[in-house]
């Protein structure tokens, strides 16, 4: 096997990393494990304030239904899970944090 061909299965090694860390089956375990912390870290008057609804037609949109009072509790699982998440996943909750943040900012004011 040549040095182009070594570097063309890695290219696509690396490409089939990233895709596959934004598969909706692969974002729907991490929101559900990442929910499922946020509520073991939330006091019982607010664990049935956060939920994570899958669409079924759009499979990759997800619909955060979070109190303001639980996104703390959310935004720690997050960062408790990011070290074990693929790196493509890991950027795809860094921008629903941010996402979520903005909102948090925008009811504030």
């Amino acid at each position: 096997m040549g040095l182009m061909d070594r570097m063309m299965r890695q290219f696509d090694d690396d490409v089939g990393r990233l895709r596959d860390g934004l598969l909706p089956e692969n974002l729907a375990y991490w929101y559900g494990k990442v929910t499922a912390d946020a509520v073991d870290m939330a006091p019982p008057w607010l664990q049935d304030k956060i939920a994570v609804r899958q669409d079924p037609i759009l499979p990759m949109k997800f619909d955060l239904d979070i109190s303001k009072r639980a996104v703390r509790y959310f935004a720690i699982a997050v960062e408790k899970n990011m070290e074990d998440m693929p790196r493509t996943t890991r950027l795809y909750f860094l921008k629903v944090q941010q996402m979520v943040s903005s909102e948090m900012d925008k009811s504030l004011v």
